[in-house]
């Protein structure tokens, strides 16, 4: 321990290579939450192009919207695996608009199970998908959109971004050189 407070103490050598080491990356609740992000965020993105694709005739001009909110959540994710954590409250925000939206329309797809309502066209023109199905998968959206919502907070209260600058062999010594920065 008090090996430890002293070479935190001590004055860096001027000649000595100082490197950033980022503790709290390290840490497999960091990781797991980062993973679960991830993968949230691409479920989020596949569901919301299935009802993309499968009801593209009878979405009512909301086509833009979607396609944005797909390629918004995969840029979200690519950000999200590089260790980016400004993108978490972002996600959790567009999360809750997405789940809004989804929690509204999912029942105006089993309202057109009924006679004179003619089934959605898919996107590549044929017979898109059983409004029965895209009904589910629109109100299967809600739980997937809170549980991004729960899971990107817990992210953003990990403190990813916390770096601590330390001389080269203290931090190959303490955190082994998958932490250092750059390494």
């Amino acid at each position: 321990m008090a090996q430890a407070e002293e070479e935190l103490a001590r004055q860096p050598d001027p000649d000595e290579e100082l490197v950033l080491v980022r503790p709290n990356r390290d840490k497999a609740a960091a990781k797991t939450t980062k993973m679960f992000v991830i993968l949230i965020l691409l479920v989020s993105a596949a569901l919301v192009a299935i009802v993309t694709v499968g009801g593209w005739s009878k979405l009512q001009g909301a086509q833009a919207v979607q396609i944005a909110y797909i390629l918004i959540y995969i840029v979200m994710a690519f950000y999200v695996a590089r260790w980016n954590r400004g993108v978490l409250p972002v996600a959790a925000a567009l999360g809750i608009i997405l789940g809004i939206f989804a929690a509204v329309a999912g029942p105006g797809w089993f309202d057109r199970d009924k006679a004179g309502f003619a089934p959605p066209d898919s996107l590549f023109g044929g017979q898109g998908l059983d409004v029965n199905v895209l009904g589910l998968i629109t109100l299967l959206i809600v739980p997937v959109q809170a549980l991004l919502i729960a899971v990107a907070m817990q992210g953003f209260r990990q403190n990813w971004h916390v770096e601590v600058e330390m001389p080269r062999d203290v931090a190959q010594r303490k955190y082994g050189r998958a932490v250092i920065a750059g390494a």
